[in-house]
């Protein structure tokens, strides 16, 4: 995941205020909803229809699978902060049937099918030795028997989750001691519970407790998000559906999982490095292989072989989806070439596995299974490279190729690799970016007005929005009469048209809902679950207005505490608001009295450097202060000016310069506006 939070940095948004009198509104059905998700349109339906005729759907493989080993399971599982408020809710999916067989017609049936397969959720024995705990977060938890304890792998998202699935687990399995945790990637789904199980664990076993994990993990764990973490988070909560409800109109699962656990997270140092593949461990009596496969899913990942079980743990390298070459949150693009080659690499090196798990999703068991299952993986992502650059050599833009592209037929009937999560239209544009970069090397692509001035152009040349909305409204009530594929273009077209009158004419609430109506459509129909919650947010946003809430940067502090504080003056540098420092020079020094570093931060020219010192360094400024102290200020745990007459801090130099400083960075609040200026 995912890559997410990570694309999880934001606190739980929850608005039910309602828009008034939206049911009288062009675009939304007489029967729509209480969040005003109108119903599906005929030809939404007829689409959804043709979905089944698509896919093996009377193959039961997956689902007998999913139910494989069950232990044990809590039907009434929920998680709650201290507040009373739920941050994991699996009753809340009940709307979905269990065998995944009645999708309404608001779901693409293909989906409902993942959806449903998701939900299956408990403590489950893999083989002799290895269990799982599914269904407590968007990741699995693994645990592995020891000759004396516990091997954990991936101690999922959120503090909360990972506590909740232990105990469950020591419930049912005895309370044994762990002896090592294993993070297989540097997603904060896979490391950000760890407190979680720490709590629990008696002094001793902290103290000889191994972390293992591959190299560069603490780098990439503790960086995602730095940088551009506000635009990330807030585009994380149209990807996760974080504002939809949970029914047939709205969220239904994200493909890889349910959701995210939007709890607290958290962070342990690794005590143990793992930087080649080949590696080999003996922990606890237990002897493991690894296999870097770093830059493929994640910037630091490692896949594991346990040869006494013949089991391979695949991490995220594969899962029982296409993934994401470029994830809709915004990320950097991942190498489809590399990540092909990894699967190749698992499929030959680990060919004797019998068992397959992973972190995410249900395992496999058999030798001639697991080596379909990865050629078939590894061949969907080298399809979508290859056949891309073809048609990038041959002169077809982004948009060209994702419509046009589509698997072969011997990669395009198993489920395991569809696009619940990724999509091949999605990914190839990331092909395309990863090679060619943003431009199509079409001139008029060059320098484009801005959205909201061409909208306004466009608006105008078409006759007025009173024109526009008139013809938008007629093709928007014939598309629910064409055949499936006129009506699902219909509703694409009428997306770019109406995209353009809301931005020219934001507080045109006609076509806002007229558009929030096409929205609903295009998400009823999809199959992957960020797309649907991407056009149903788009959708909920334009009835009921951006988020007041903001992200909440003290859930992160447990991470921040073991960032590399280099990195959090990169976040100040692109934090610098320029209009507000042109003209100045400043020199600050920040001493951290507890890591005994010092660092010089330089303004000049609107630009702000930084570079670690000595101590004797002189500056206009000198701030003396914890790590701790400074993250607490970072994250507005702390004020700076009341620190600056306290006794917490030391500081040297004009107190005056340190407020001004400060008071130049900007305070990004992601819940800026997205489907309107």
């Amino acid at each position: 995941m995912r890559a997410l939070p990570n694309p999880l940095m934001f606190s739980i948004l929850c608005l039910t205020v309602l828009l008034a009198g939206c049911n009288s509104d062009p675009g939304t059905a007489t029967d729509s909803n209480s969040n005003g998700h109108s119903a599906p349109s005929a030809s939404t339906g007829d689409a959804n229809q043709q979905a089944l005729t698509q896919r093996p759907f009377d193959n039961r493989d997956d689902f007998q699978d999913a139910r494989r080993g069950l232990i044990a399971q809590d039907p009434e599982l929920l998680v709650s902060l201290p507040d009373g408020n739920d941050i994991w809710n699996m009753p809340a999916y009940n709307f979905i049937d269990e065998d995944g067989e009645n999708a309404p017609a608001s779901v693409n049936p293909s989906l409902w099918r993942q959806a449903a397969l998701n939900n299956i959720h408990g403590l489950f024995e893999v083989t002799p030795g290895i269990y799982q705990i599914r269904g407590y977060d968007l990741a699995n938890m693994t645990i592995i028997e020891g000759d004396t304890g516990w091997i954990l792998v991936d101690p999922l998202t959120a503090r909360e989750t990972a506590s909740k699935a232990f105990q469950f687990a020591r419930e049912h399995l005895g309370d044994k001691p762990v002896r090592a945790i294993l993070f297989t990637h540097s997603h904060i789904d896979h490391f950000g519970g760890v407190q979680g199980i720490l709590e629990h664990l008696t002094e001793d076993e902290k103290a000889n407790l191994r972390v293992i994990a591959p190299e560069g993990f603490s780098e990439e764990a503790t960086s995602e998000n730095i940088i551009a973490g506000p635009a990330m988070t807030r585009r994380a909560t149209y990807m996760y559906g974080k504002r939809l409800a949970r029914d047939e109109r709205g969220h239904v699962g994200t493909g890889l999982g349910k959701e995210p656990a939007f709890g607290t997270f958290g962070f342990a140092p690794p005590t143990e490095l793992i930087g080649k593949t080949g590696t080999e461990l003996i922990i606890d009596g237990v002897p493991l292989e690894f296999q870097i496969v770093s830059g493929s899913e994640a910037p630091a990942e490692f896949t594991f072989y346990l040869p006494k079980q013949k089991a391979f743990c695949g991490a995220e390298l594969v899962s029982r989806n296409m993934h994401n070459l470029y994830t809709l949150r915004g990320a950097k693009v991942r190498d489809a070439r590399i990540w092909s080659g990894f699967i190749d690499e698992a499929k030959t090196r680990f060919e004797e596995a019998e068992v397959y798990f992973g972190s995410h999703h249900w395992p496999l068991w058999g030798q001639d299974n697991i080596q379909d299952f990865l050629a078939k993986q590894r061949d969907t992502y080298k399809y979508i490279h290859d056949q891309t650059v073809r048609l990038i050599n041959q002169g077809a833009t982004p948009r060209e190729i994702a419509e046009n592209l589509q698997l072969p037929p011997a990669l395009n009937t198993d489920f395991h690799n569809q696009g619940y999560y990724g999509t091949v239209s999605h990914n190839a544009k990331a092909v395309y970016q990863h090679y060619i970069g943003w431009f199509t090397g079409n001139p008029a692509q060059l320098n484009p007005l801005p959205e909201s001035e061409s909208a306004t152009r466009y608006v105008r040349m078409m006759g007025g929005a009173d024109t526009i909305l008139e013809t938008a409204r007629q093709d928007f009530e014939a598309a629910a009469d064409m055949k499936a594929s006129a009506g699902r273009d219909t509703y694409r077209w009428l997306a770019e048209l109406l995209n353009h009158l809301v931005f020219a004419e934001p507080d045109n609430n006609e076509a806002k809902q007229l558009l929030a109506g096409v929205y609903d459509q295009l998400g009823y129909q999809a199959e992957s679950a960020p797309w649907r919650d991407f056009y149903l947010t788009g959708a909920y946003e334009l009835r009921h207005g951006a988020p007041q809430d903001g992200i909440n940067p003290a859930v992160m502090r447990d991470v921040l505490l073991n960032t590399p504080v280099s990195l959090f003056f990169d976040s100040m540098a692109v934090r610098l608001k320029a209009d507000d420092a042109e003209g100045k020079t400043m020199t600050i020094k920040i001493n951290f009295t507890d890591l005994q570093e010092s660092h010089l931060l330089t303004l000049q020219n609107s630009v702000l450097h930084h570079r670690p010192i000595g101590e004797d360094t002189p500056a206009d400024a000198t701030l003396k202060v914890t790590r701790p102290l400074f993250v607490d200020l970072l994250i507005g745990n702390a004020g700076l000016k009341a620190l600056l007459f306290s006794d917490d801090i030391g500081f040297e130099g004009s107190r005056l310069d340190l407020i001004r400083f400060f008071g130049m960075l900007d305070k990004p609040e992601g819940r800026f506006n997205i489907i309107t200026p």
